[in-house]
């Protein structure tokens, strides 16, 4: 499975933006993808995951209410539309693929992952 993330930038505080993954090969190998992202100096953390069938959701305490994760299985792409936009959101953005959405806010849960996009959010 290869993945393809996309949509970072620059933007203001409150400012909003959409990234989205693309993924290829076998994908009907995997069950949930999810957004996870690296801010410098700091370890890795869940933003938020989606189920490819039912299309259950979850997300992180701090993202929630402003960014909203969805697929379009025709595609097979997933998007994460982020909203109200902080300073603090400033990291780097990757997307994974996995095979089991009971572990979803777990990054050792995904297999493949995506190159990453550079979200930049001045205040």
């Amino acid at each position: 499975v290869q993945l393809q993330a996309s949509g970072g930038g620059l933007v203001e505080a409150g400012g909003s933006l959409r990234l989205s993954c693309a993924a290829s090969g076998r994908t009907s190998s995997t069950r949930v993808m999810g957004w996870f992202r690296q801010a410098p100096g700091k370890e890795r953390q869940f933003v938020a995951g989606i189920g490819w069938t039912a299309g259950m959701t979850v997300y992180a305490d701090s993202v929630k209410g402003r960014f909203t994760i969805s697929r379009d299985n025709a595609e097979n792409t997933v998007y994460l539309q982020m909203n109200s936009l902080k300073p603090e959101d400033t990291a780097v953005y990757y997307c994974a693929a996995g095979a089991s959405f009971s572990r979803v806010r777990q990054d050792t849960a995904f297999n493949f992952w995506g190159q990453g996009t550079l979200v930049t959010v001045s205040s």
